[in-house]
């Protein structure tokens, strides 16, 4: 059930509804192409992520181990903690002279259901300078704790965002 003042917006040909993901959260392979860049260069690519799919949330796309430079990933002592998959830790992306401050985030034990998140890494895609899946440019989530992902096969309205009131 939604908050009475929010109603979801009705998905066209190809698109999701962020209002039909589960809760707890469902977790599955994405073989889509996605590219993360920070300071002029790529630090993730795959075809192997994992997205997270929660309900008001657009998509949140973990990068696996081996498709991000790690090198650049430099942790922090800052953590969080989800009720459904445990404590995050989180990293600054550098390249060269630039950060980006707690730009990623990482399950390094998450619970069982979460498993194959393990050492997988989330990025803001507001914090670096552009993330694409399939070629197309995300628009990030609304508001500074979210990390979902928003391209135009999903509809919201999102959590965090103008309407939702923040909740």
């Amino acid at each position: 059930m939604t908050p009475r003042s929010i109603e979801p917006i009705t998905p066209g040909p190809g698109q999701e509804s962020a209002w039909a993901y589960p809760r707890p959260p469902r977790v599955e392979c994405c073989p889509r192409r996605v590219v993360v860049v920070f300071a002029g260069e790529v630090v993730a690519d795959t075809t192997r992520a994992v997205r997270v799919l929660e309900t008001s949330h657009p998509p949140v796309y973990y990068v696996p181990p081996g498709d991000y430079r790690g090198a650049c990933f430099r942790p922090t002592t800052h953590e969080s903690f989800c009720e459904f998959k445990g404590v995050a830790r989180y990293f600054d992306i550098v390249v060269g002279d630039r950060t980006a401050h707690q730009a990623a985030w990482s399950y390094p034990t998450p619970a069982t259901r979460y498993a194959v998140l393990q050492d997988c890494v989330a990025i803001y895609p507001g914090r670096v300078d552009a993330c694409y899946v399939d070629g197309e440019r995300v628009r990030p989530q609304d508001g500074d704790f979210y990390g979902g992902w928003i391209t135009r096969d999903i509809t919201g309205p999102f959590k965090g965002g103008p309407g939702t009131h923040g909740w």
